[in-house]
């Protein structure tokens, strides 16, 4: 089978990608680091980055689309075996892990740039929905008709994503009683 150079393109990302991935385990690199300097901790060079990636906030959304593409994967068999309250918590336990830090504040980085040019982080902003989609079929398994259950989960989700945004600026430790909140207020 002869492969098309766009999908060998395609493979060779794939394969820079999961050297990034490696070399950074769960963290993210911070905004202000160099390419170059990404790239040497990767064991690859910066110009394959610049190909591949872009520009380091490319670099950037698709570590942080495949690291939530797995932390999802995890957290949706918690979905499969719990309720939309439990799936909640998960998410929130999940991503208020110390070591969730560094991609917290690189999500709310990523999140400002496309803000201002979506176009260029189309693939990050179309994975953002997937949490969102979770918590939806959930609420109506529970028996919400459809378009309310999709409008919880958006606030729900929406007001997880404000409670870690004001925790990566003001770490004040918040507990699971702001998410239990969140819950509550959702019901009344």
């Amino acid at each position: 089978m002869i492969l098309s150079s766009a999908e060998r393109k395609g493979d060779a990302r794939e394969r820079l990608l999961a050297r990034l991935l490696d070399a950074f385990e769960e963290a993210l690199p911070a905004p202000e680091v160099s390419l170059r300097e990404i790239a040497a901790r990767a064991g690859t060079s910066h110009a394959l980055l610049r190909y591949h990636f872009g520009s380091l906030p490319g670099v950037l959304a698709a570590m942080l689309k495949a690291q939530r593409s797995r932390d999802n994967e995890a957290l949706f068999e918690t979905a499969r075996q719990g309720t939309f309250d439990d799936f909640v918590m998960a998410i929130w336990r999940a991503y208020t892990r110390p070591e969730q830090l560094s991609r917290v504040r690189g999500f709310f980085h990523v999140v400002g740039l496309a803000a201002y040019s979506p176009e260029e982080f189309r693939e990050f902003i179309d994975s953002l929905d997937d949490l969102t989609k979770m918590l939806a079929s959930l609420a109506e398994h529970e028996g919400l008709d459809a378009k309310e259950a999709l409008t919880l989960a958006g606030v729900t989700i929406a007001a997880i994503r404000g409670l870690l945004l004001q925790e990566a600026l003001t770490p004040t430790g918040h507990s699971e009683d702001a998410v239990a909140l969140i819950l509550r207020m959702n019901k009344g």
